[in-house]
């Protein structure tokens, strides 16, 4: 019986690909690398790699000096940018995270940056939803092994990952966890444990589960 669920971000609980594209190309203008911007769609093909790799793709003929400072000010814009502007969330989330929590504990697990988890919760008001959450950015750990961190510390029996991409299919096999696949996101998920189609089918899924 499932007894937890374990959410990825970008692609399953907000998108803010656009705000982040405003971000990320008003970084590359101070940088002097305006040839490289990005967009929306573009950005939804890379989030979900840690931020180095992002960067990597984005820059790959520049030295690690230019792109140790792109990284620097993209996350000092997103955070600015994200403040004034959220992400958009995906239909009836914040409702379906209340309902959720009501069952069973809820977490969060991205290889997103630090502060950026805390944003979510901060702008959303799903703070008091979420009982714990890991990252790549706060101790340089990547999906799976902060899957495995949230499992161990809070002894979690049956979890379930709901994420949107093969990547996080990945890090579930890895850690040992099954996958929802939130088939409304950025990606594809080849043999997902279970689909949902929209965020309220999780607390159908839920129901089921016994």
């Amino acid at each position: 019986m499932m007894d937890s669920l374990i959410f990825d971000v970008d692609g399953t609980i907000w998108d803010t690909t656009p705000i982040v594209a405003k971000a990320w190309n008003a970084a590359l203008d101070e940088c002097g690398l305006s040839y490289a911007h990005v967009d929306a769609k573009r950005l939804k093909g890379l989030f979900g790699l840690p931020m180095d790799d992002i960067i990597a793709d984005i820059l790959p003929h520049e030295p690690q000096d230019i792109r140790d400072r792109f990284k620097v000010l993209c996350y000092e814009n997103e955070h600015l940018y994200l403040d004034r502007e959220p992400g958009l969330l995906y239909p009836e989330i914040q409702d379906v995270f209340r309902r959720l929590s009501e069952k069973f504990p809820l977490f969060i697990v991205s290889n997103c940056q630090s502060g950026y988890i805390e944003l979510l919760l901060k702008k959303t008001g799903m703070g008091p939803y979420v009982k714990d959450f890991a990252c790549y950015g706060d101790k340089g750990l990547l999906k799976a092994a902060n899957i495995k961190l949230i499992v161990e510390k809070h002894g979690l029996k049956n979890p379930y990952y709901v994420g949107d991409t093969q990547m996080d299919a990945n890090a579930c096999i890895e850690a040992g966890v099954p996958i929802i696949y939130a088939s409304y996101g950025f990606g594809k998920v080849e043999k997902p444990d279970a689909v949902i189609g929209k965020p309220a089918d999780l607390l159908d899924l839920a129901k089921s589960d016994k």
